[in-house]
């Protein structure tokens, strides 16, 4: 089975800043961890700071950085690291690789209704088959593709999503947090021999709840790197400017990066940016429009001088309700930008509205805009076989043609990207093919993957292994309280069908 090893980058990145405007985001940034501070709710990890001379108010919480420390974590930061999936599926994060994970969203929905409602456990292995098969999804991680699924209580969702992804497929995960799911999830990948990526988030404006600073720990001391997520809503838990954003966005990352380099110094970290705009109108977040790419822009290219792998994930959802024009426009808008302008790690597949709708026809759609993207990528070969000179000159002017050159059948297919799920065909040849579209053509991809690609299975001891942990899972939140009896009654029967696990 060939293996996933991401998009490489052959063209130089897009840039929106300039030096002084990059200097002048570089020390605002600074001075709010300086002056302003950031708030960890955490003992222990105020613990950690304080013993690093940073400004500690324990009654508070907050933290206050000097200047060197911050400086001296970024530097600590290696500029790409690795993790590793089961099968020895290895994937590497930083320099000119990119990498995409699809963007989850917690329910699917009727393609002819559009009313979105629960996946089945069926339907959620199903679409993490289909991820494995396609050629642009490269890791995938908790809540990928949906929440959960039908009969599982909220506590088990997270834990139940891996155990999904771990079963069918060998991809890389990153892996969430809560209630201590990620104790569970770190035990999953040791026992497969996996490396996950750890996360762990910010709550804006400049905030870490016990919760995230707890999974750095643990995470960190389970030898993992850490994907540090910061998510702000620009005039709502950040400023309204694209500046002003980017400020506290950065601020907060790099607080939570100077927690992990403390814990264990040369930790690899991707700074993840998943921002959107304040509908002013409405009081909601509102996805797809291009300031969040501008952020992301900005982002990406301060980033990229710190040399540490960059994350983007404003680029996976639309504000459409539909597979349609808009949610295309959106989608593809945000992922183009964000590729040309360097980001390492993509969240793009399969999302349609928010982080509420995602379909797997919608995931094969995004495998062909992101291998569109990919070959643009690539960039242009230049060499004295790809410039054809003695070809163009064997031909010459017309009648002369390059369909039939030897040159032509050996370059065409690096030279043309061929999408796997649009249509290709004439008018005519269109209008006596029942007029199909895009959708119908996902569809039938999708029918064909479902009937033919076969993951490679866990061996017996791995599922023995994973079914084990799962129980523990299960047990330890029974005995806290934390699975009621009305769930477990639902999670048991479903525990019990026939068809259990789906894999």
């Amino acid at each position: 089975m060939a293996r996933k090893k991401g998009i490489i980058r052959n063209i130089k990145p897009m840039e929106i800043l300039s030096k002084e405007q990059i200097e002048l985001i570089h020390k605002n940034t600074l001075d709010v961890l300086q002056n302003t501070g950031v708030r960890f709710e955490s003992e222990r990890a105020l613990k950690l700071f304080k013993d690093n001379d940073c400004d500690v108010d324990m009654e508070n919480n907050l933290v206050k950085f000097p200047r060197g420390l911050v400086e001296q974590s970024l530097r600590q930061c290696p500029s790409s690291f690795q993790l590793k999936g089961r099968a020895d599926q290895e994937l590497s994060f930083g320099g000119n690789t990119s990498c995409f994970l699809p963007f989850p969203g917690k329910d699917i929905f009727d393609l002819d209704t559009w009313e979105p409602r629960t996946p089945t456990r069926k339907e959620f292995y199903d679409t993490v088959r289909i991820m494995d098969a396609l050629d642009t999804v490269h890791y995938t991680g908790s809540y990928v593709p949906f929440f959960g699924f039908k009969d599982v209580p909220p506590v088990m969702q997270m834990l139940e999503g891996d155990a999904a992804n771990f079963r069918n497929s060998t991809l890389p995960l990153h892996c969430n947090y809560g209630n201590d799911c990620e104790v569970f999830a770190i035990n999953m990948a040791k026992a497969l021999g996996a490396v996950n990526l750890g996360v762990v988030a910010v709550s804006p404006p400049l905030s870490y709840q016990e919760d995230a600073c707890i999974s750095a720990f643990r995470n960190v001391e389970a030898g993992f790197p850490i994907y540090l997520q910061s998510g702000a809503t620009y005039g709502a838990t950040s400023p309204v400017t694209t500046a002003g954003a980017t400020v506290t966005n950065n601020a907060e990352l790099m607080a939570g990066l100077v927690l992990v380099q403390l814990i264990k110094p040369g930790t690899g970290v991707l700074v993840s940016d998943f921002g959107f705009s304040q509908n002013m109108r409405t009081g909601y977040p509102v996805f797809g429009r291009i300031e969040s790419s501008i952020h992301q822009l900005v982002f990406n290219q301060i980033w990229r001088g710190y040399k540490i792998p960059i994350g983007n994930h404003s680029t996976g959802a639309s504000n459409s309700k539909k597979i349609d024009y808009q949610c295309g426009y959106e989608k593809t808008s945000a992922v183009m930008l964000s590729l040309l302008s360097g980001a390492n790690e993509i969240g793009y597949h399969g999302c349609v509205y928010g982080e509420l709708a995602f379909h797997p026809v919608q995931l094969i759609l995004d495998d062909d805009v992101a291998g569109m993207i990919a070959r643009l990528m690539e960039g242009v070969e230049v060499n004295q076989e790809t410039l054809a000179f003695d070809v163009i000159n064997n031909v010459g002017p017309i009648p002369g043609t390059f369909l039939t050159e030897a040159h032509t059948r050996k370059w065409w297919r690096q030279s043309q990207f061929i999408p796997k799920s649009a249509d290709s065909l004439t008018y005519g040849e269109w209008m006596e093919a029942d007029k199909k579209d895009c959708i119908g053509y996902a569809k039938d991809r999708m029918d064909e993957i479902l009937e033919n690609y076969k993951p490679e299975p866990l061996s017996s001891s791995e599922e023995n292994d994973i079914e084990k942990i799962l129980n523990e899972a299960r047990e330890h939140y029974r005995k806290n309280g934390l699975i009621s009896g009305k769930e477990w009654e639902a999670y048991e029967k479903d525990l019990k069908s026939p068809e259990y696990p789906y894999a």
